[in-house]
Order: C-alpha cells, then sequence, then structure tokens
C-alpha cells in the first residue's frame, strides 16, 4: 500500500480551513487552493503548508486531493481544470456536499486514467472542524478507503463507509434533510410557546431534558436563535442545495418525499425572504414573520 504523505487541498472556506489545518497538524504535507484571491497565502502565513499557485502542478505531486466546495458544480470544473494533471494511483476525495450522480460521473470518468474518487462530506459545522471531530460519511472502494484512512482521521473522529461511491453524500442529504426538519419544528414550538406566555429559553431547556432533544434544541436556539448571532457559519443557500440533493435522490428511486418537499419549500422561502449571504439559523425569521413575534428569553 502507497503511503500518503501530501495533500493538494482544494478549497478553504469555513470548513475547508480548519480541516486543511488538521491535516497539517497530522504531519501531512498540504498545498492549499481556493478560488478567494489571497486566501491561501494567507493560510499559509497563518497556519503553515504551501499555496497552490499553479493548482495543476500541485495536483499532479500529491499522493491524494481533497476537494471542499460549495456544489458538484465546482467540482467539476476543479476537475476539468487539473485532469490533464492527474496520474494513475491518486485517489480524488470529494468532501463537498455534493450531488451523488455528479460525483458518480466524475469518478467514472477519472476511473479511464486510474484516479479512484471517493466521496466523504462531512458534518459537525466549524466547531467540529476546528476541533479534528467531524463525523465523516464516506463512499468508494474499501481498498482506497483504507488507503485515506489516516487522512480521515486527521479531520474526523468517527468515519462511516456507507456504500459505494455517492452513497456518503446521499447520506449527507439526508443528514441535514433530518436536521432541518428538526430545526424548523424546534422554532415553531418555541413560537407557540411564546404566544402562549412560556419563556423560549426555560422551553428549550425543558426540550433538553425531555424527549423532543435534538441537535437544534440542544446546539443552536439558544447559541443562534435567542441570542439573536444568526451566524453559526453554514448559509442558508447551502441548506436549500442539500435540501434539494435530498428530495433529487428520492426521486431518483421513486421514493415518496411529502415531507421532504415540504420542508425544502420553507427553507427556499426563507432564502426568497432574507436574501443571499444569510446564515441557515436565520430561518427563524420566517417563523417569526409568518407568527408576528420574535423569539426573546424573558428578563
Amino acid at each position: 500500500m502507497n503511503i500518503v504523505k501530501r495533500v493538494c487541498f482544494i478549497g478553504i472556506g469555513n470548513m475547508g480551513w480548519p480541516m486543511a489545518a488538521q491535516l497539517l497538524k497530522a504531519g501531512f504535507e498540504v498545498a492549499v487552493s481556493d478560488a478567494v484571491a489571497g486566501r491561501a497565502m494567507e493560510f499559509v502565513a497563518t497556519v503553515g503548508g504551501t499555496a497552490a499557485t499553479d493548482l495543476a502542478e500541485s495536483a499532479r505531486e500529491a499522493d491524494v486531493i481533497i476537494t471542499m466546495l460549495p456544489t458538484s458544480a465546482h467540482v467539476a470544473t476543479v476537475v476539468e481544470q487539473i485532469r490533464g494533471s492527474l496520474r494513475a494511483g491518486q485517489i480524488l476525495i470529494d468532501m463537498s456536499s455534493g450531488a451523488p450522480a455528479a460525483t458518480q460521473k466524475i469518478a467514472k470518468d477519472l476511473e479511464s486514467i486510474g484516479v479512484v474518487v471517493l466521496d466523504a462530506p462531512v458534518s459537525g459545522g466549524v466547531s467540529r472542524a476546528i476541533t479534528g471531530e467531524l463525523a465523516i460519511m464516506s463512499g468508494g472502494e474499501a481498498a482506497a478507503l483504507d488507503r485515506v484512512e489516516a487522512v480521515l482521521r486527521a479531520m474526523g473522529t468517527t468515519i462511516h463507509r456507507i456504500g459505494p461511491v455517492g452513497a456518503g453524500q446521499a447520506m449527507k442529504a439526508l443528514n441535514n434533510l433530518v436536521s432541518a426538519g428538526g430545526f424548523l419544528i424546534a422554532v415553531e414550538a418555541l413560537v407557540i410557546g411564546q404566544q402562549f406566555g412560556l419563556d423560549p429559553a426555560v422551553m428549550t431547556d425543558v426540550l433538553n431534558a425531555s424527549t423532543g432533544m435534538n441537535n437544534s434544541t440542544q446546539k443552536k436556539l439558544k447559541q443562534f436563535v435567542l441570542s439573536r448571532k444568526f451566524d453559526s457559519g453554514f448559509g442558508l443557500d447551502l441548506m436549500v442545495k442539500d435540501l434539494s440533493i435530498a428530495l433529487e435522490v428520492g426521486r431518483d428511486h421513486a421514493a415518496p418525499t411529502p415531507f421532504a418537499a415540504l420542508c425544502r419549500e420553507m427553507w427556499a422561502s426563507a432564502g426568497t425572504m432574507l436574501g443571499k449571504g444569510e446564515d441557515h439559523t436565520a430561518i427563524a425569521r420566517l417563523s417569526e414573520q409568518l407568527a408576528g413575534v420574535t423569539l426573546a428569553e424573558k428578563k
């Protein structure tokens, strides 16, 4: 088995930056690239590693190429850019929350030149990316996953092998569907309770001690909604994208999706109402607007 030493990490945004930093901390040689001018040099000055000023060359020299980009379309563009530099034996890991069908298409194309594609989207947000405690959902060949195990372990504490390439991204989209539904209903419950006269902060404490507990009640309601910060680091537009992928997976396999479709429609409506650039927790404002209230802890 070839030992992985050199990683080319493409996409050092909110999540990619701390993930690449964890790879450096684990001892990998990391070259970073980002579409934002100057960001790679900022990473090198702040964290270390090298800037992939010539992305094609950095990709050629790497054992593993990692993409952490907003959409599968961005990944496809990057792959097209570096394809001529790739060589047999390399592994491309798409850690983006992408569309399974698009990733499978890339995998089939690169298979012809001896490059293996894996998908390994993550869950846990920026806070767990910083500590290297992400949950990673991987898809692809077992032998290739064995080879990059140490790479993934540097960024995550739980690594689930879901199935063939694309399976990890399907699981990530479905995970976010569950997360999105849980957040919506939790906020709606707080709105109802506040209208009744309950304190949303006390309600949150009760939910977290009861069967209504979920990730949103534990890590989002007080932290980002009641605080009015709305700054979790994960965009509302990205949540809509993930929900659209979940519905696409459902349609492709003839699965009924009545609640999923409603959930996605509400998130998309919030995106239209609030505009671009909003954090996903800002969707609470949609429920507030419908009720004509603002959620606030009682003083």
